[in-house]
């Protein structure tokens, strides 16, 4: 009996003495635009304030551009090829797949969201009561008020400021941003109409930064902050052409900043590639828990504790499949790839289909569904046949060869494709084998280049309509 009752102590003990943890999420909001990774107009003090006050990464990238594909790999720490329907947008999330929230609630944490958790899609009718990112709360204030005394407690605050339906034409000058100061990407006309919208979206870049602040300043006045490890990123790029639904890494770097006093060394600076998907081992090994069989990531806890790493972290890999329903037959648009520090390799598995969609259906966007309806895109496509237009209308909406190359130092847009370039078949070799190496031993669906199962798979959001019919 009282071996029990020291047993029941002991557990209790590191229960009480795990620390909390905090994920801030942004929504579409890429790697460039915080003040911290050198942007010079956008003001974000609270990501540069987790970032002087413990690690920032340069090199923290998305599975998947897409959204609930990478809250998918997110939640579960495995890759998006593992998880059937999961590994696209609005899909279901079948229930059989383990999530790290669900072991943390096991363990005596008190585990919840509010704002965007995992989604979008259904995961009710597949087998899970609970959002795959926890119970959902009005805000933190009310998932703080439900926490019994000194209980460990993981929050997901998934904040959507940075949504594209939030960047109101004006509000980038409300909020004093210059549009003549902001930076074009090489892969966007350098238009007043652009820099406007770039101007407007850097707004709710702040505003989303002030919404986390809020949180912060709860867990200040708790006396909570210090005993809490803050996370500070964003699920995958901005909307924009050549950003969120592609594989460039206007859609697929993203911020990162993790504050942990006494483990994260303040003001510390990491170049190590981290994937998204590597939250779920981290977040358990930080609860004293071990990582799953079936998990493909890793924990980065080395990295953040600045102790040698357990891994090579030189490279990360990137896939898609299916973002919206935007060509006939509900068909995917699959990619595999791999990002170093010199270079992003992109294999597009199926180069006869339209990376951004079909020209002739529909979708909520536009045709091109594949490309959210910014006014960029409307621009471009009003313009596609200007003579300088052109290249860059093909560059995002254009078919692709079947491989890309980009010299990621010397060309950081990633706009003149090397795959052709005999001087880099050297290079182009050792990605791709890497790639493939990857692909088999994640156990990859598509090693079997003839497979098309994810075609199947059933869209969930709204359907596309055919413009050829519609005309008639």
């Amino acid at each position: 009996m009282m071996r029990l009752l020291l047993c029941l102590f002991l557990f209790a003990s590191a229960v009480n003495a795990a620390p909390n943890i905090l994920l801030l999420i942004g929504d579409n909001w890429s790697y460039e635009h915080a003040a911290a990774n050198g942007d010079k107009v956008v003001r974000t003090p609270v990501f540069d304030r987790m970032a002087h006050e413990g690690m920032r990464f340069t090199n923290a990238f998305c599975p998947v551009p897409s959204c609930s594909p990478t809250r998918s790999c997110i939640v579960t720490g495995r890759a998006a090829h593992q998880l059937e329907d999961a590994a696209s947008l609005w899909s279901k999330f079948p229930g059989k797949f383990r999530v790290f929230g669900d072991e943390l609630r096991q363990a005596g944490w008190h585990v919840g969201f509010s704002g965007k958790g995992w989604a979008p899609g259904n995961f009710k009718d597949f087998g899970r009561e609970l959002n795959p990112a926890g119970a959902q709360y009005q805000d933190f204030a009310a998932f703080m008020a439900g926490r019994k005394e000194k209980q460990p407690f993981f929050f997901w605050f998934g904040s959507t400021h940075t949504a594209l339906h939030q960047w109101k034409a004006g509000t980038g000058r409300a909020h004093g941003i210059d549009p003549a100061k902001v930076r074009v990407p090489k892969a966007l006309p350098d238009v007043p109409e652009v820099r406007e919208e770039i101007a407007d979206y850097l707004a709710q870049v702040e505003l989303m930064d002030a919404a986390f602040g809020e949180a912060i300043a709860l867990l200040e006045k708790s006396g909570e902050l210090d005993n809490t490890v803050v996370i500070h990123t964003s699920d995958n790029g901005w909307q924009m052409p050549h950003g969120l639904a592609h594989c460039y890494d206007e859609g697929t770097r993203v911020p990162l900043a993790v504050r942990w006093p006494g483990r994260v060394q303040a003001g510390s600076m990491s170049d190590a590639f981290v994937s998204l998907t590597d939250f779920a081992p981290t977040f358990l090994e930080i609860a004293g828990l071990k990582a799953w069989p079936e998990m493909t990531a890793h924990s980065f806890m080395d990295v953040l504790k600045g102790e040698p790493p357990a891994l090579k972290r030189d490279r990360m890999f990137i896939e898609r499949e299916r973002h919206a329903n935007v060509r006939r037959g509900d068909l995917s648009y699959p990619v595999r790839g791999v990002r170093t520090a010199e270079f992003l390799y992109l294999r597009n598995l199926r180069p006869e289909r339209w990376p951004a969609g079909d020209p002739e259906l529909y979708y909520a966007v536009g045709p091109y569904g594949d490309i959210d309806g910014s006014r960029t895109k409307l621009y471009m496509m009003a313009h596609a046949n200007d003579p300088g237009m052109r290249p860059l209308f093909e560059l995002s909406f254009g078919k692709r060869p079947g491989e890309e190359l980009y010299d990621v130092k010397n060309d950081p847009d990633q706009v003149v494709n090397l795959a052709a370039d005999p001087r880099y078949a050297r290079v182009k070799a050792e990605l791709s084998s890497s790639t493939d190496a990857w692909m088999r031993a994640t156990g990859d669906p598509r090693v079997d280049a003839a497979t098309n199962v994810w075609d199947s798979y059933p869209y969930l959001g709204g359907m596309a309509k055919d413009l050829r019919q519609t005309k008639k």
